[in-house]
């Protein structure tokens, strides 16, 4: 019976390596609560002291100095004790822990401490935030949510664009109506171009204008140029564009005025004007200037107009989203003052800390060291701002370059016509000639 009952324990063991392997490739939430978890939560449990001994995290309840007889005598913290924690409660691919704080301490101690707790842990990352005053949360993710992103569900609403998934295992969604105007920043390869194929390709199927600017001779929105209501593809045309789009707003706020209302939104249907998202490609051309009084002329244009854009469009149906490789102050100050206007940002992969600190340094400084810490094998991965003023990590779903150009061309007929775009594209044809 010996051999017989070895040998029906290595099978009942080998078929549950087979079955847990099967459960961590297609269910892996499942895996994680089954096994995962509390192996991780007793790693929290029996590591919590050592680490916060080594980190600093732990305080004396003895002084460092003290008087024998009448010397004053100086030495190590006697006796420290950690800070008090909370069970680890379970999270869909990780756990939380909140740990109550000693007096006198900040939360900054245990951001530095975030790298030894994911050793000690064996985690992926340890993300650390202070939910109210005297307490820290420490959020652990077992891996990394972005590797195999699904692409999450999402309600279908006029000028909403799902775009990806957030490291939470979320819907990554871009809601214009929300946050009326967007700026995203990324290196050559880091998912930035892909991002606005996507957004076009979401609000392609929906009754509103877009407007492309690209001054690279329209090389990356030049190819959905069938569902564009307009495409400048120069700084010059690019003038002549959003002098025609300024004119619309006013016409926008006239009708407002003349209704008694203080938004778009609020005219009745037959009244309201389409909605019109303006896409920019490579902000960082309609800035530069080559020295001559004409290139001057035309940035300060540029820079002028899409700030009177981003000041009154959001209540008049009228959006920007933004997109450059680089974005920073040396552009001149016009890009910092456009910069407080667009709300919603997103950094790829960035070349230099600047463009980081620009597109996320006014909002979270945690926020930029994250943007910074992206590889170029994470394409499409983003450090992104949410409408309560948080941020997370996401990843944009790739769309490829056909897919979103053969999308373009079937919504062609839904373009709407916007005169007064293409009166100003003649014109200057015209004087061109």
């Amino acid at each position: 019976m010996g051999p017989i009952l070895l040998a029906f324990a290595l099978a009942v063991v080998a078929w549950l390596l087979v079955v847990g392997d099967l459960v961590r490739r297609h269910r892996p939430a499942w895996h994680w609560y089954l096994t995962g978890y509390p192996v991780t939560a007793w790693r929290v449990a029996s590591t919590w002291r050592r680490v916060a001994l080594l980190n600093d995290l732990a305080v004396s309840r003895l002084p460092a100095r003290t008087l024998v007889g009448h010397l004053l005598v100086k030495g190590d913290p006697v006796r420290p004790v950690a800070p008090r924690i909370s069970f680890p409660r379970a999270t869909r691919m990780g756990l939380s822990v909140v740990v109550r704080l000693h007096a006198g301490q900040t939360p900054a101690t245990y951001m530095q401490a975030a790298d030894a707790l994911v050793h000690a842990w064996k985690v992926h990352a340890v993300r650390v935030t202070s939910p109210e005053r005297g307490l820290v949360l420490l959020t652990a993710t077992a891996t990394d949510p972005l590797e195999r992103p699904g692409l999450a569900s999402a309600p279908a609403e006029l000028l909403s664009a799902l775009i990806g998934a957030l490291e939470t295992g979320g819907a990554w969604v871009m809601n214009l109506r929300l946050v009326p105007h967007w700026l995203i920043a990324g290196a050559t390869r880091s998912g930035k171009s892909t991002l606005l194929a996507r957004v076009i390709t979401q609000l392609a199927p929906q009754p509103v204008a877009l407007v492309g600017i690209d001054c690279k001779g329209g090389m990356e929105l030049g190819l959905f140029a069938d569902r564009l209501s307009a495409l400048a593809t120069s700084r010059r045309e690019a003038v002549a564009v959003l002098t025609a789009l300024v004119v619309d707003i006013q016409e926008r706020m006239s009708a407002c005025r003349t209704a008694g209302v203080r938004s778009v939104w609020e005219l009745p249907d037959k009244l309201r004007p389409v909605p019109v998202v303006v896409l920019v490609d490579e902000i960082a051309e309609l800035y530069l200037s080559d020295g001559t009084r004409q290139s001057k002329s035309e940035a300060e244009q540029c820079s002028t107009l899409l700030l009177r854009l981003a000041q009154l469009g959001a209540a008049l149906g009228l959006h920007l989203v933004v997109a450059g490789q680089r974005v920073g102050s040396d552009l001149g100050p016009g890009v910092t003052a456009l910069r407080a206007q667009l709300g919603g940002r997103i950094c790829h992969r960035v070349n230099d800390p600047g463009t980081a600190e620009m597109t996320l340094g006014d909002l979270n400084k945690d926020a930029v060291a994250v943007a910074q810490a992206i590889t170029a094998q994470e394409r499409g991965v983003a450090v992104c701002t949410g409408p309560d003023g948080g941020w997370a990590r996401a990843r944009s779903h790739l769309t490829p370059t056909d897919e979103a150009v053969a999308t373009a061309r079937k919504h062609s007929g839904m373009t709407p016509e916007l005169p007064a775009l293409d009166r100003a594209l003649v014109a200057l044809e015209g004087d061109g000639k």
